[in-house]
């Protein structure tokens, strides 16, 4: 962070923070690449591997051998593995904490979220959460983590099924063809419509409908900031555009907003 425009920005952003009522963030799947977690449409990501017709809901329904490729191409595209939070993650958990922000809103499907420390109650996952699968028959939903206490993913032949009904068992999130979940979307729409400050990061803000949510604050006055690599179709309507990597920029904006607060004690 020796750039001086990038470190006045990183100042201007925490003032921000630190002035602002309710603080929302916005999430994609640029916050997570610094975990390992690779964004699904750059160059190595899953859609440069696999076919995204593979995952389409309809498929998934009618055809067990679809199925099977589908549970094959997540065991191989790490979309069950472990994952660790990183600096963004822990910077965003650390704002909760501290009492600046009012919620996360995430296009992301790997509870690095709420594995970092934020309430799982505060966190609208758009797209669902891959840790999670629930049964199409009687909506059971099984944590991955207990069902391998008992089998190993590879020794799956195709997607489990459910203990309880023995019916089809999904990862429980948004599949090609699937509506996003309607109550989450509600909820966040209306997080965004109510915030004064809303931080956009590592997204690139190209999927909709979750990509109007950024607008909708925006629309209803509130301040906005994009923290992105690349560009996104909306960094002219950014009250403050920060194009580095997610993981120091948030962990400096943290470092002054807490700075900012001791100056206030």
């Amino acid at each position: 962070m020796k750039d001086k425009g990038i470190i006045e920005k990183i100042t201007s952003v925490a003032e921000m923070i630190f002035k602002a009522k309710n603080v929302v963030v916005f999430t994609g799947a640029g916050v997570s690449t610094e975990s390992g977690i690779p964004d699904f449409r750059s160059p190595g990501g899953l859609w440069d591997r696999f076919d995204p017709d593979d995952f389409t809901i309809d498929k998934f329904l009618h055809s067990a051998k679809t199925r099977r490729k589908q549970w094959r191409i997540l065991i191989a595209g790490g979309a069950f593995s472990e994952a660790m939070p990183n600096q963004a993650h822990m910077a965003v958990a650390e704002l909760e904490r501290i009492g600046k922000l009012r919620c996360v809103i995430t296009q992301n499907i790997d509870n690095l979220h709420q594995k970092a420390g934020n309430k799982p109650e505060t966190v609208y996952e758009l797209h669902g959460n891959m840790r999670w699968l629930r049964c199409l028959s009687c909506g059971e939903r099984i944590y991955v983590s207990d069902m391998l206490k008992t089998v190993q993913l590879q020794e799956l032949d195709g997607f489990p099924f459910c203990p309880r009904c023995q019916g089809l068992l999904k990862p429980d999130v948004v599949f090609f063809g699937e509506s996003l979940p309607e109550d989450t979307l509600q909820e966040a729409t209306w997080q965004a419509r109510n915030c004064d400050l809303m931080l956009v990061i590592g997204s690139s803000l190209v999927v909709y409908p979750a990509a109007y949510l950024p607008m909708y604050a925006k629309d209803a006055g509130a301040k906005l900031v994009i923290i992105n690599k690349s560009e996104t179709p909306f960094d002219s309507e950014a009250d403050i555009l920060i194009q580095e990597a997610a993981g120091k920029v948030m962990k400096s904006i943290l470092e002054s907003v807490k700075y900012q607060m001791q100056l206030k004690l």
